[in-house]
């Protein structure tokens, strides 16, 4: 299960790396110099930035489910370390 996890949020931190790369920034982005234009001809320029940011949130929420459903799956421990530390 923890194994099935880490690939998911190696796949979710590699789409969102690259959707946050193509999104058009206001000094240009990414997004025109590798096609951009491309995408806003086929989907319409307001279309692709609207799916573009809602990628973003997907995958941002995405990654954030997978990175706590994770760290639940590996299991805490018992909090002794801070207890350690502290003394």
């Amino acid at each position: 299960m923890l194994v099935l996890m880490t690939i998911l949020i190696a796949i979710v931190a590699a789409l969102l790396i690259f959707v946050i790369l193509i999104q058009n920034s206001k000094g240009g982005g990414l997004d025109a110099t590798f096609g951009g234009g491309q995408a806003n001809q086929m989907f319409g320029a307001a279309k692709s930035t609207d799916f573009v940011e809602k990628a973003t949130w997907f995958l941002a929420a995405a990654m954030f489910i997978l990175c706590i459903l994770a760290t639940y799956a590996v299991g805490g421990g018992t909090g002794g370390e801070i207890e350690l530390l502290s003394q």
